[in-house]
């Protein structure tokens, strides 16, 4: 038997997203490892903003790891904290995301920053699923060198194997993606990359670090990731997002 979201998604791989009729009362929740992971999936999380879909986002950890010493002062934890969560509010304020609709669950997290998969980490995300009740989870892939997207992901699947009511998870490539099956393509073009970057872009600490660490900003580490996604799969100049969907329970 399919899974009641597979009989609206469509069992056909791959999938456009502006082709599909999503319900507008599917509820969308933002599992997201660090601030500016929901930027990452931008487009696809409007196209849901305009497709009328309550849109809920969770940020795991407090992202204090990912700031200079030299971008605050003075260059405390909190102070990090405190500017990537700032960062966060500014970017869906801008996406038109009500307040309310973000949380930071700050996390247990190691010594290098990674949140932490205990029994108490795992107890507040379940809260959180539970609470919200979404038919549609965004977090990045878990085949990932980075620890805090691999954690997220094992976290989210412990409890989706758990749950009484279906979920569908997009699995969302990233930068330091290994490996995944490309299932659903969002496509855009440079009026919309250019928004995204914009949005991505309220993320001074994040910019900064990419361009002292790798020479180019944060909007342009992930557009052209998403432009490369296009030529590679969809032969296109174009941009694209793209998901692995999986099913739960």
């Amino acid at each position: 038997m399919d899974h009641p979201h597979e009989v609206i998604l469509g069992n056909v791989r791959p999938l456009l997203l502006h082709s599909l009729s999503v319900p507008a009362d599917l509820v969308v929740l933002v599992l997201a490892p660090h601030p500016d992971d929901f930027d990452e999936i931008g487009i696809t999380l409007r196209h849901f903003r305009d497709n009328g879909n309550p849109i809920y986002v969770d940020v795991l950890s407090s992202g204090a790891a990912g700031v200079e010493d030299a971008f605050c002062t003075p260059p405390t934890l909190e102070q990090k904290a405190g500017i990537r969560e700032q960062e966060q509010r500014e970017s869906c304020r801008f996406f038109g995301l009500p307040e309310s609709h973000l949380a930071f669950l700050r996390l247990e997290e190691d010594r290098e920053g990674h949140i932490i998969e205990s029994e108490k980490s795992i107890e507040e995300v379940r809260q959180r699923i539970i609470g919200k009740k979404p038919d549609l989870v965004c977090l990045p892939h878990g085949n990932d060198s980075n620890l805090a997207h691999q954690r997220t992901y094992s976290i989210f699947r412990r409890i989706a194997s758990e749950l009484r009511h279906p979920v569908t998870a997009f699995l969302a490539k990233d930068p330091k993606t290994i490996r995944m099956r490309n299932d659903l393509y969002t496509i855009f073009g440079p009026d919309d990359a250019e928004w995204k970057a914009r949005l991505l872009r309220f993320h001074h600490s994040q910019h900064q670090r990419n361009l002292n660490t790798r020479g180019c900003g944060l909007d342009e580490r992930i557009l052209k990731v998403n432009r490369e996604t296009a030529r590679k799969y969809l032969k296109s100049d174009a941009y694209a997002e793209v998901f692995e969907i999986q099913f739960w329970p």
